[in-house]
């Protein structure tokens, strides 16, 4: 079986601005892939596994012909840490531990759409 298949969540690969907050730093990245349960990022600070974190994310919005932007805030836990090779930055996925119903359900809607409408190879945001 194949690691995606045993996922609950869809995931999509793609580019979501990403703010992540520790008590003494702030983080600014981008998504490099995306479901309503967590997502994986680069950063240039290590992370420890099962480090707390607050979140933010700007999920794009397509209603009719005007795209917004809707602001996710939620809670996340470092799930996962690998350092990339000769370079000063890090692979970190994070499983989103603490997340309002309607914002989850704005990221499952995003990706979804995605899912829907373009080849994996093509995914970007609207």
């Amino acid at each position: 079986m194949h690691a995606d298949e045993r996922r609950r969540s869809p995931r999509i690969d793609n580019n979501i601005p990403l703010k992540i907050s520790l008590e003494d730093f702030d983080i600014v990245t981008e998504s490099k892939n995306l479901s309503a349960s967590g997502a994986y990022c680069i950063v240039d600070k290590e992370l420890a596994p099962m480090t707390k974190l607050k979140l933010q994310l700007l999920i794009p919005s397509k209603k009719k012909a005007k795209t917004t932007v809707k602001k996710v805030c939620c809670e996340g836990v470092v799930v996962r840490v690998k350092p990339l090779p000769s370079q000063e930055r890090f692979s970190v996925a994070i499983y989103f531990s603490s997340i309002q119903e309607k914002d989850k359900k704005c990221i499952t809607q995003y990706v979804e759409t995605l899912l829907k409408t373009k080849p994996q190879q093509e995914w970007s945001a609207f």
